[in-house]
Parts: structure tokens; C-alpha cells; sequence
């Protein structure tokens, strides 16, 4: 596949995010309480698969240089805070329970998101970000923002965010595959939000969370 069909692609994947979220908030009326400055979205730990990495990149770097600039400065705190993360999960190397139990309370501020609370690149966000306030499936589990009001103890669809994961994995594969990259497991690998806008888009591919 060609860049271009593979970006493609990704954007039919973001179009089934945004109508599972739209379907949700029009049956569940009340429960998704997704509204403009919420932000609480903005300040989860995650990586993005490199298709995902590449796409936003891409449309990060066609903005003014202010806005770039500003995104810059916030990538150095947002780092400072993962390495701090980082030497926490470092500490429970061997409990991978407890390291999902810490990135799931962790809080970093994504350097998208600028004084006001918006989004700088919100029409291109990430997949996690769009499906944020509604129910989904994650390892198998179920989850949820805890600030929706979805009921515990009663059942709602859940999007399927560990098939949405695994598409990620194939479309970043074919990437590397049609950039000349042999190692193909670096498929796998997350890179963060901060080091996605920091690296030159030919580079990305070689880059891991952090």
C-alpha cells in the first residue's frame, strides 16, 4: 500500500471512532458529558502507534509558528513529568498490573492543549481522544471517564478499543514496511505526544514512548 492509501486507511478508522462516540452520546443522552474546556482527556497517559504518530505530525507541522513554538515549550514539562512516571514504573517492573494501575492515575498535561484549554490540533487528535467519554474496551476491560454518568452495575456498548489498537499495529507495519524498514516489531512500539511533534516526520519511525 501507498502512503496515501495507508493514511486513508487510518482516517476510516477515525471515522468509526467518531460515529461510535456520536451513536453513544445520542443513545446514552446525559451519560457522555464531553464538553469544550473539559480537558480531562488532554491530561491521560498514552502512546500512538506511528501511523498514528506520522499522521499528526504531519498536520502539527502546517501550523504557525507561535502555536508550534508554544507546543514546544510545553513538550519540556510534559517530559519532566514522564520521567518522573517513568522511575515510578520503574519501581514495579515485575507487576504489570500495578503499572497499568499507575499510568491509569497519572496526569500529564498533553502539549496540545493550549492556555484556553483547546485543543491546537483538535480536528486531527488522536483516536484514544475521540472516544475518551464513552465506554470502552481495553485489555478486555471496560472503562470509562469518571466524569460521564454511566451507571456501575448496568451494561452499555463499549467501543473497541483493542481492535481499533491492533488495526493501528497492521497500518504501522505497512508503513515501515513501505519505508524500506526491516525490523517490523518496531510496529509495536508507542511514541508520545511530545516526541511525536519533536521529531522530524523521517525519523519517527526509529522513535519509542518517551
Amino acid at each position: 500500500m501507498t502512503h496515501v492509501q495507508l493514511f486513508r486507511s487510518y482516517e476510516f478508522l477515525v471515522d468509526r471512532a467518531d460515529r461510535a462516540f456520536q451513536k453513544t452520546g445520542k443513545e446514552h443522552e446525559g451519560s457522555v458529558r464531553c464538553e469544550r474546556h473539559c480537558a480531562d482527556c488532554c491530561h491521560a497517559v498514552f502512546g500512538l502507534f506511528i501511523i498514528e504518530a506520522t499522521h499528526l505530525k504531519g498536520h502539527f507541522d502546517q501550523l504557525g509558528s507561535e502555536e508550534r513554538l508554544a507546543a514546544f515549550l510545553r513538550c519540556t514539562e510534559a517530559d519532566r513529568v514522564f520521567e518522573k512516571i517513568q522511575e515510578k514504573l520503574g519501581a514495579h517492573k515485575d507487576d504489570p498490573q500495578m503499572q497499568a494501575y499507575i499510568l491509569a492515575r497519572e496526569r500529564i498535561r498533553c502539549p496540545l492543549l493550549d492556555d484556553n484549554n483547546d485543543c491546537i490540533i483538535y480536528p486531527y487528535r488522536p483516536i484514544t481522544c475521540r472516544v475518551y467519554g464513552i465506554p470502552t474496551k481495553i485489555q478486555g476491560k471496560a472503562r470509562v471517564c469518571g466524569k460521564a454518568g454511566f451507571k456501575a452495575g448496568e451494561s452499555y456498548p463499549a467501543f473497541d478499543l483493542d481492535g481499533i489498537f491492533r488495526d493501528l499495529f497492521r497500518l504501522s507495519k505497512e508503513l515501515l514496511r513501505s519505508g524500506g524498514r526491516q525490523d517490523l516489531d518496531n510496529a509495536s512500539l508507542l511514541i508520545s505526544v511530545s516526541r511525536a511533534i519533536r521529531t522530524p516526520g523521517e525519523n519517527l519511525m526509529s522513535e519509542s514512548l518517551g
